[in-house]
């Protein structure tokens, strides 16, 4: 089974970076979810899935892994390309473009 070692990306619904500054080791799902046909539940044989492990730094995730022999995939981070703008931006006196409406 592969693990995979990924920093988590801020969700759109956050401003602030709680959560994003670990690293995770999470095993990649070896059964597929399945739908009990009664009640509508939905379920899995794999109990590896809710293995969720946190670690302070890529490298400690990944000698975890190589210490217990889990084959892994580590994901780097994604940077953001956008420039950090503020609000307050939109008035400034040195603006290129005027600020209209």
């Amino acid at each position: 089974m592969v693990a995979r070692i990924y920093r988590p990306a801020r969700t759109a619904m956050q401003s602030g970076k709680a959560k994003t500054k670990e690293w995770l080791l999470q095993y990649e799902p070896a059964a597929p979810k399945v739908v009990e046909p009664l009640m509508g539940y939905t379920s899995s044989s794999d109990m590896l899935s809710q293995v969720r492990l946190s670690f302070e730094t890529k490298e400690q995730a990944i000698a975890y892994a190589d210490r217990y022999g889990i084959a892994y995939r580590v994901e780097e981070e994604h940077v953001s390309v956008r420039p950090k703008v503020s609000y307050s931006d939109n008035f400034r006196y040195d603006r290129i473009a005027p600020w209209t409406h």
